[in-house]
């Protein structure tokens, strides 16, 4: 008993001396942020906590999965979006707020392997032979309707006019880092995903990329939720930061604005 109120009453002394420090590791915010964006997010989470004392907690999902979480209700007050008609979705059910969204990160799109599969540079062009690729294996990337790396992967495709060819080979799956965990363990021939993706995973080799002109332009909007608590504004201030494009770019992002300091 003795020591558990000597505890209590160093604890509480602490708590006299540096109230604002406590206050501050009290608060936390929670982001949703599309599961591409992970490696990078915890880097920036980790930095941000440091700096501010507000701790993150993250949850990573395809940008479709979390947007209708939010529009469920859950308590998120950021959202990192992996498209931009997920944001304008959530704007048009008023659980965004519009004015604080920016358009932060581009990326690519690029063909996978497994680390030693013997498919070597592919020359990614229109009518580019993907079913002999594939052979009698599968592909895989997100689920082309709802989920944004499937749907850019769908429309580049389209555009080069192979979609047809091997729509019956393709397994789709709930998020782009799902599609990665495949082609990893060699469950797949070959994935579509993201340029980060592949940076983050040694079991993949970049086989091609696709041409920017093949689909929409790549683009992360980030925003604060309808129902964001105030400490969130100095997170999203701090993904504008020099700080948070440098740990962007050496994922494989590409930064889309002037950083604010």
């Amino acid at each position: 008993m003795f020591r558990l109120l000597k505890a209590l009453a160093v604890t509480m002394a602490v708590a006299a001396a540096f109230p604002q420090a406590v206050t501050a590791q009290d608060k936390t915010i929670t982001v949703f942020a599309a599961a591409s964006m992970k490696n990078a997010v915890d880097d920036i989470n980790a930095a941000f906590t440091k700096a501010s004392g507000i701790k993150v907690v993250a949850s990573y999902a395809a940008s479709s999965a979390l947007m209708k979480q939010i529009e469920g209700g859950a308590p998120a007050d950021v959202f990192a979006c992996a498209d931009l008609d997920w944001m304008d979705y959530g704007f048009q059910k008023k659980v965004i707020k519009d004015d604080t969204r920016v358009n932060l990160l581009g990326n690519k799109l690029v063909l996978i392997a497994p680390r030693d599969s013997k498919i070597g540079n592919v020359s990614i062009a229109r009518g580019f032979d993907l079913a002999g690729l594939i052979g009698d294996g599968r592909i895989v990337t997100g689920d082309v309707r709802a989920v944004p790396v499937g749907k850019y992967a769908k429309a580049a495709l389209d555009y080069l006019g192979v979609w047809a060819s091997v729509e019956r080979r393709f397994a789709m799956v709930e998020n782009v880092r799902a599609a990665l965990t495949l082609v990893a363990r060699g469950e797949a021939v070959l994935g579509i995903v993201y340029e980060s993706d592949a940076k983050v995973e040694s079991n993949v080799k970049i086989v091609g990329i696709f041409p920017a002109e093949s689909h929409p332009a790549i683009v992360y909007p980030v925003a604060l939720t309808a129902i964001a608590k105030p400490e969130a504004e100095q997170y999203l201030a701090f993904l504008r930061s020099q700080a948070a494009k440098a740990v962007f770019e050496t994922y494989g992002f590409t930064f889309l604005i002037r950083p604010t300091s």
